[in-house]
């Protein structure tokens, strides 16, 4: 347990269905001083067992890589996902007292973060298409709104899974000469080092096609549209729709004005996809919102630290 306080550090965490990451920072200045990384944290997905173990493993070795005997800090801010629940809140904050965390804590849904590194006034929208997909807003006054964040199994509209997951439904569909042909089946084959399409069966429930498995096929489907492939070109198109909606629907939640809006995007899926990425702004824009400063987000914890430091200035070091 940690028994002194390190006032003139701050931890920023960020925590999310595929990793954990936090990094220890000078107060004063910003600087990196150490950077510990883990798996994933979210408590809805991993529960909350696992999630803390996570946590806490990312948080040592922040403190092992800057050579500093872990102890309280002058603030900490933590980017979660899976916390919206007052009820998540909670369980993060009962494991920051244990571990002597700071005195000065934040904890918020992960993707609050991104207005603190992706836009230039702090305010704007944000959206995270990764495995999973979510909207926020924060207006000049703290107002909020949110879209999306449901899960792979309620939403997640224009994420990575969603993208892999209705490839692989067409692939299938053409396998049994129902649906129509399309260039997935022979990728997804070959992906399976296979040629019997039925082999998907037991991949996907029984074997190491799992979410995140899943969510890494996206490229294959983006690839296909790219190409050509009239399927791949509909899911692309579709959930670069789907996912234009979600933020227009976090727009709509938080009151925010819609022209000029200062957009953040984070998440694997709109951060390596340019293909992606502009079909998306530019149906945000056919549904109404118009973009205004778009900032790409890769390192959502340095938002983690900006908030810290903010959160040690505005409450006292």
């Amino acid at each position: 347990m940690p028994a002194t306080k390190l006032s003139h550090l701050v931890l920023g965490i960020d925590g999310g269905a595929t990793n954990t990451a936090a990094v220890l920072a000078d107060s004063q200045t910003g600087t990196t001083i150490g950077r510990g990384e883990a798996g994933p944290s979210n408590i809805q997905a991993v529960g909350v067992t696992a999630a803390l173990k996570e946590l806490n493993t990312a948080v040592a070795g922040a403190f092992r890589a800057a050579r500093v005997t872990r102890a309280q800090v002058g603030a900490a801010v933590l980017g979660l996902a899976g916390v919206d629940l007052d009820e998540g809140v909670e369980v993060i904050r009962g494991w920051a007292d244990i571990v002597q965390l700071s005195d000065k804590l934040k904890v918020a849904n992960d993707a609050t973060l991104l207005f603190a590194a992706g836009t230039p006034n702090g305010w704007g929208l944000a959206v995270i298409a990764g495995t999973g997909s979510i909207a926020f807003t924060l207006d000049a006054q703290g107002k909020t709104g949110r879209a999306g964040g449901w899960g792979y199994l309620l939403g997640d509209e224009g994420s990575a899974f969603r993208l892999g997951q209705l490839g692989l439904r067409a692939a299938c569909r053409a396998a049994d000469g129902i649906g129509e042909p399309t260039s997935l089946l022979a990728a997804f084959l070959k992906k399976l080092d296979s040629n019997d399409p039925r082999e998907f069966i037991p991949t996907v429930y029984r074997g190491s096609w799992d979410k995140a498995y899943i969510a890494g096929l996206a490229p294959v489907v983006l690839d296909a549209a790219a190409s050509g492939d009239r399927i791949a070109t509909a899911i692309f198109e579709q959930e670069t729709h789907e996912l234009a909606r979600t933020a227009v629907g976090a727009v709509t939640a938080g009151g925010l004005a819609r022209d000029g809006v200062p957009i953040a995007l984070a998440g694997g899926l709109v951060l390596r996809s340019e293909l992606f990425r502009e079909r998306f702004l530019k149906e945000l824009s056919a549904c109404g919102v118009t973009p205004g400063p778009v900032g790409l987000v890769d390192d959502p914890v340095v938002g983690a630290v900006v908030l810290a430091r903010k959160l040690l200035s505005e409450r006292g070091a």
